[in-house]
This record gives structure tokens, sequence and C-alpha cells, in this order.
């Protein structure tokens, strides 16, 4: 596979490398080793590192590099990276995923969108395993995919105020499970009882990039004895 980064400045702190141009799960062993080879190469002046489908932030101390030491630093990184084997990848995640339109309103909207029946969608999607592209938005918010390509169901026109912890969503060919309380625009199919973000976890958050997750559907007496929240979606205003 060959391979046109483009750098892209983003301050003073910062640099872009964008690797690829479009959302791929191939994507994923390329920036995960040049997510390995940042963090080894800058050591102490790394500050953070910014993973996402297509790129990768780069963020490093000013005081210890300069904008082109540190571009220079990536371009060498970059004149001989390699993807990932397999003795990287991340962990296997199970989510038990409760489907219902009481707290899936969307279940409905996606299968008349496909063309399906909605126990069709539901095992569309929980026979998928999904791999962690980027976390975003919100603490712990993974962004997985790729989702079948027969669900592919753009966002809500009016985002919801709320959408609870653990509702599972889709958007596009994405799907994620929501780590706390927040607003949002995407496809409600379910609900998961994983607690997807904790404070006194290390790291906080259960997912990150380069695992694998299926969810799992479970039934409403499973969820429920497993510690689920059960409560309706409150109507979309």
């Amino acid at each position: 596979m060959s391979l046109k980064p483009v750098l892209e400045s983003a301050g003073l702190d910062s640099w872009i490398i964008r690797l690829f141009e479009d959302i791929d799960e191939h994507n994923l062993p390329w920036l995960s080793a040049l997510s390995r080879r940042c963090e080894q190469a800058f050591g102490d002046a790394l500050i953070d590192l910014v993973p996402s489908y297509t790129t990768l932030l780069v963020v490093f101390d000013p005081l210890m590099l300069s904008p082109s030491q540190a571009r220079t630093m990536i371009c060498r990184i970059l004149a001989d990276l390699e993807p990932e084997d397999n003795t990287h990848a991340g962990k296997i995640h199970e989510l038990q995923t409760w489907y219902d339109a009481s707290v899936g309103p969307e279940l409905t909207r996606v299968a008349e969108h496909a063309g399906m029946a909605v126990s069709d969608v539901i095992d569309a999607h929980s026979q998928q395993v999904y791999r962690v592209f980027a976390l975003g938005f919100a603490p712990g918010f993974a962004f997985m995919g790729l989702t079948d390509p027969r669900l592919e169901c753009g966002r809500l026109d009016t985002p919801r105020r709320r959408v609870p912890p653990g509702s599972v969503a889709m958007a596009g060919r994405q799907t994620a499970a929501y780590p706390t309380a927040t607003p949002g625009g995407w496809n409600l199919l379910g609900r998961t009882n994983a607690r997807l973000f904790d404070r006194k976890r290390e790291g906080f958050s259960l997912l990150r990039v380069g695992d694998q997750v299926r969810f799992r559907p479970v039934s409403r007496e499973e969820f429920e004895r497993e510690g689920g929240d059960t409560t309706p979606m409150e109507p979309l205003v």
C-alpha cells in the first residue's frame, strides 16, 4: 500500500498527519503504528495523540520542541512506516444490548430506510464485529465501524437534547454507544448496560482505539437483571 501522507499545522504545538482520505478499516493498522512510533520518538515531549478515521493529531510541548523539529521527527517516522500486525490488536468487547423501540426509537426508521424488517436490522447490526477508530465528542464516546452497508442511514434532522447513557446508535456507516447523557442526533437502536466511562477506571474509557466490539442482543429480563436501565425514551423535542 502506497501512502501519501500530508502534514497540516494545527498551531505552534501540534501537527495533523493525514494518511488517508476515505474511511476504511484497513486504515487502522497504519494509524496504530503511527501512534506507537510517535509515542516512542517524542518521549517526554509528547502531550497527546488523537487518532481519527484518517488522521493523527500530534500535540507536543513547544518548550521542548519547535514546530520544525517536531515536523522533522514525524517525517522520519513516515519514511519507513509499516502497519501493525495482529500482535498489537486491541481488546475484544461484547456489549449486552437490549434492542427495543422504547429505548431505540429509530429501529423502525432504519428498517424502513433499508427496506428490511426490524428483526433483520437487529441481526445485521449485532452480527457485525466493529473496530474502534476514534474517541471523541464526549469522554468515552467511541466511533466504531463499519456497519452493514444496507443499514446506512443519515443523522436525525433535529438532534435530541438528551440521549441517555448506554444508548446504542448509528449514523451513516458508523455505530456507537453513548457513555454519558448528552445531546445527540444519531439513530437510536437500543441500550447497553456496559459502563463505558468510569473515572475510577484506568484510562476512564472502556473502549480504546483498535479494540473490537460486538453488540450481543439480550432480552429485557436479562438486561434488567444485569442492571440495565429500561426507562423509555422521552419524546424527540
